[in-house]
């Protein structure tokens, strides 16, 4: 099976302080080590969980996932080809199948912009509907989300946090992407906010067939969704296998530290 996302050998540097890539490709001289040989693949309908703490490389795969970055070496690929960020149609391609839903509910949102604005975004920057096919799409996305039909009409401050988050759902899922790409989505929210939204990407996923990649520190959430997990560490992949496998028996007392530090969400 062709994966959907892949990462082969991936190693990417930051620049450090007052240094300067060079023609836009390889290392700058005295580059700090983001990413060093890391390798995953996202297969079609199994949702991926990606954890580790603050450091570890959560940031810049989900970057090289989302196509805001090209690696200094290896391979990101779509579909079996590798992802080249200079060729603009097929950039529009795989953003148009692969969306983002981002952590704050609050800042991912512009405030001056009524909601069925802001669904409509990616229609609109991705050319894939306007008009009232467009008004349709936003509206159809709205509904999916579990949000009322004024919805549309009103601002983003008129909302709860957890409502947010259903409106920034609501604008990755409407231009029918193949892999949602969520990044701490239920972070910012309470307990029993949490595993409402998290049902609803599971419910998401399975009435449009898309597949999910979770970003987060908290292996319970992950738990909760995710049938794989990749654990990183320091920028290299600790360990990756079924999620209830690394749940049960992690390998890494890493791994174990990140289980420990986090309670059970309820099912």
């Amino acid at each position: 099976m062709t994966a959907l996302l892949e990462l082969s050998d991936v190693t990417f540097r930051y620049p450090s302080r007052g240094a300067r890539r060079t023609g836009g490709t390889g290392p700058a001289p005295g580059t700090g080590l983001a990413l060093d040989g890391v390798s995953f693949a996202v297969q079609p309908g199994e949702h991926l969980g990606i954890v580790g703490e603050s450091g570890a490389g959560k940031t810049t795969v989900l970057r090289m996932l989302l196509g805001l970055a090209a690696p200094d070496s290896g391979t990101v690929s779509f579909d079996g080809a590798p992802l080249d960020l200079r060729d603009r149609a097929a950039l529009r391609r795989f953003r148009t199948a692969v969306q983002p839903v981002f952590q704050d509910p609050y800042s991912s949102l512009d405030p001056r912009q009524r909601v069925d604005r802001i669904v409509g975004e990616p229609l609109r920057s991705l050319g894939v509907a306007s008009g009232s096919e467009a008004s349709d799409r936003v509206a159809a996305a709205l509904r999916d989300v579990g949000l009322g039909a004024d919805a549309g009409q009103r601002y983003p401050h008129e909302f709860s946090g957890g409502q947010r988050q259903r409106i920034a759902i609501a604008r990755a899922v409407v231009s029918g992407p193949r892999v949602l790409v969520a990044d701490e989505p239920v972070s910012a929210l309470d307990l029993t906010t949490r595993v409402a939204v998290l049902e609803l990407f599971e419910r998401l996923a399975e009435e449009h067939g898309m597949t999910i990649v979770l970003v987060s520190h908290d292996l319970a959430v992950v738990a909760r969704l995710c049938a794989s997990t990749v654990v990183l560490r320091g920028g290299r992949v600790e360990e990756q296998g079924d999620t209830s496998a690394v749940l049960a028996s992690p390998r890494s007392d890493y791994t174990r530290a990140l289980l420990d530090a986090v309670p059970r969400l309820p099912r």
